[in-house]
């Protein structure tokens, strides 16, 4: 399977496509999928951890073992605790989010599904999920892997992402426009 070069051209989705190669060689897409669905919560659960992830005072050796002890406790696949590894050993721990998104995607695609991207002030609740993916489905035609991420600067709403395509119905746009709209 090819990647797409888009996910390639980042630093993260060069990281991300050869994770993915790695686990699709060794038939392990959905061991690592869960792992690093477990890494992602992780970073939301513990403050510990996502500091650990975003400081730059953290040196090499020292992120190295704070991974292998993270990948333990949380009972991670042999495939992506060696990859945590190779992160902090190249000293590039600080991507493991990107790295988590674009693997995602790359999955998502090698099931043939699309992926969305949602932004929201709050998180949803499990129904609204539900609603939101049968929706895009609809939309895309195919199954939609979601992602969401919790931005509170857009103040309320939604932003969707699906491929190309972009449905602003944040407060904060909302606010803007209007401003704007009264301006001129």
């Amino acid at each position: 399977m090819e990647t797409s070069g888009g996910i390639q051209a980042s630093l993260a989705g060069r990281y991300a496509s050869a994770l993915f190669d790695l686990a699709r060689d060794e038939r392990q897409i959905d061991a690592v999928s869960n792992s690093l669905g477990l890494l992602a919560q992780a970073l939301v659960d513990s403050p510990d951890f996502a500091e650990l992830v975003s400081s730059p005072l953290i040196g090499r050796d020292e992120a190295g073992k704070a991974f292998a002890s993270v990948a333990k406790e949380l009972s991670i696949d042999s495939i992506t605790s060696n990859f945590l590894g190779v992160l902090a050993r190249n000293g590039r721990k600080g991507q493991l989010q990107a790295v988590i998104r674009a693997f995602r995607r790359l999955a998502a695609e090698h099931r043939g599904e699309t992926t969305a991207e949602i932004v929201t002030a709050h998180a949803l609740k499990d129904d609204q999920l539900a609603a939101l993916k049968q929706q895009l489905r609809a939309r895309a035609g195919r199954d939609v892997a979601i992602e969401t991420r919790i931005d509170p600067e857009i103040l309320g709403g939604i932003v969707v992402k699906l491929g190309s395509q972009m449905i602003d119905a944040s407060i904060r746009t909302k606010l803007n426009r209007l401003a704007e709209a009264m301006k001129g």
